[in-house]
């Protein structure tokens, strides 16, 4: 299944600023950045309910927020893009 993961943390603390960069860390290990807070992730569901277990382990939920949309793919015909296109081509070779 394909998703996209946006977070949005708080970073006016040392703390918060810790927490945005172990939020994108976590995403690393399951996509690809194709925008600074955002992810572009291809996960069957073990991955998905591993990513999600961690990156509630790592926000405070009462200070910041992470959004998961599941989506049916990521092809040209369900995606618009302005500018630069730095997504998922999966009508290509991936490189691993």
């Amino acid at each position: 299944m394909f998703y996209v993961v946006t977070y949005d943390v708080a970073t006016d603390t040392k703390e918060g600023q810790r927490r945005l960069r172990r939020v994108a860390q976590a995403c690393e290990g399951y996509g690809q950045r194709v925008q600074k807070s955002v992810f572009e992730c291809v996960l069957d569901q073990t991955r998905y309910v591993e990513l999600v277990h961690r990156l509630g382990g790592v926000i405070r939920r009462d200070e910041d927020s992470v959004r998961i949309y599941r989506t049916q793919d990521f092809t040209r015909n369900s995606l618009v893009v302005l500018g630069k296109d730095l997504g998922l081509h999966l009508d290509s070779p991936w490189t691993v």
